[in-house]
């Protein structure tokens, strides 16, 4: 089967025709995990990259509705899980879709910056991408360095359009711009966001945190991540994703996103920002989740702050400063939130199927590699 290996922000991801999997035919989520390697923690039998950034899928065909270019569909696939999670989408994955079908020829170019119109059937919503095509041509090559990648690639313009309620149905699930969240050292105040996908905003201080943590920090406390995740589990039921706390993870371990945020340690307008991503700490911060951001920005009452000039928000990361702003329409709803990614095809690959009907099973009980 044919796929492409690409790099979409601080992600990576393989692209699959969604018309070629259709042709394979058979359990769909079953094909992808087999292919990356899954359950498995280091998916050494599979495409898989062994980490949440590394272990997803983006399934494109050109659009089925006239209103758009590209239907895109993401998957976050498992890793020690059986599980292929549909339920949401990845804002760095979306960087690579209108590159993808430049290149692919579905979408001619049109002049030095073409925009590619995107459908994500995940949550119904549509982005905008302003995608450079120098000389009327696509391309692989550009100049723009964003945070946490070390080389230069096509930079691609993200404009979220309408992104509120991409999962619930309101920008503000719970009716509220903060809340309370409870957790076993205590309740912290959050603002629960759906803007791109559902997102926790928590005031880290309520729990001693102060937005600076690094990854290794984290990760290497195995207190604040149970905390953490108590404070999720409630969101998720607050948001109605989940009937109840102890159900949360069953539902999806995806959805809601869950972040903290804190003043910038710098003393400027900007604030810090760090997120988990399926139980672990995001090495940057999730597009979608920085839309979420951009959202309760300019949402009063949240515990993220408006920028004193009216200009984007900045927020500090591990991997250093992302920016994003968000426009409202005549009503003072939000109408598009913007980020700028940038995204590189790095290989196409043809991968071997694995064998078909009772072959594609559940691996066998195996140990642990010693």
């Amino acid at each position: 089967m044919s796929a492409v290996l690409m790099r979409g922000g601080t992600s990576k991801c393989w692209v699959f025709d969604t018309r070629d999997l259709d042709a394979v035919g058979g359990d769909r989520d079953r094909l992808l995990l087999r292919l990356y390697g899954s359950p498995d923690p280091r998916q050494v039998d599979g495409v898989g990259g062994a980490t949440s950034t590394t272990s997803k899928a983006v399934l494109l065909a050109p659009s089925a509705t006239p209103d758009a270019d590209v239907d895109y569909t993401f998957a976050q696939v498992g890793i020690a899980e059986e599980r292929v999670d549909w339920s949401n989408n990845c804002g760095n994955c979306s960087a690579v879709v209108g590159l993808y079908a430049l290149q692919q020829g579905w979408v001619r170019p049109a002049g030095e910056t073409t925009r590619v119109v995107v459908r994500n059937t995940n949550t119904g919503k549509t982005i905008l991408q302003d995608v450079p095509t120098p000389g009327g041509a696509p391309t692989n090559e550009g100049d723009l360095v964003i945070e946490g990648v070390p080389f230069p690639s096509p930079g691609v313009d993200l404009g979220f359009t309408r992104p509120a309620g991409a999962v619930t149905g309101a920008l503000l699930p719970t009716g509220r711009p903060l809340d309370r969240l409870d957790t076993s050292e205590g309740q912290v105040r959050a603002s629960l966001v759906d803007a791109a996908n559902p997102t926790a905003l928590l005031w880290g201080p309520d729990l001693g945190l102060a937005g600076d943590e690094t990854p290794a920090q984290v990760d290497g406390d195995p207190r604040l991540l149970e905390v953490l995740g108590e404070a999720r589990a409630h969101a998720s039921v607050l948001m109605g994703i989940a009937p109840s706390a102890a159900d949360a993870d069953r539902v999806s371990r995806a959805i809601p996103k869950l972040a903290w945020t804190a003043p910038s340690a710098a003393g400027d307008q900007g604030i810090q920002g760090r997120m988990l991503s399926m139980g672990r700490t995001h090495p940057a911060l999730a597009v979608t989740v920085s839309v979420a951001f951009a959202a309760a920005s300019v949402t009063g009452g949240t515990v993220v702050p408006s920028p004193a000039d009216g200009g984007p928000l900045r927020i500090a990361t591990p991997s250093g400063t992302v920016t994003v702003r968000a426009e409202l329409d005549h009503a003072g709803g939000l109408e598009t939130a913007y980020v700028t990614r940038n995204a590189r095809r790095l290989a196409t690959a043809e991968l071997e199927l694995p064998g078909a009907g009772p072959r594609l099973c559940s691996p066998r009980a195996h140990s642990a590699p010693r």
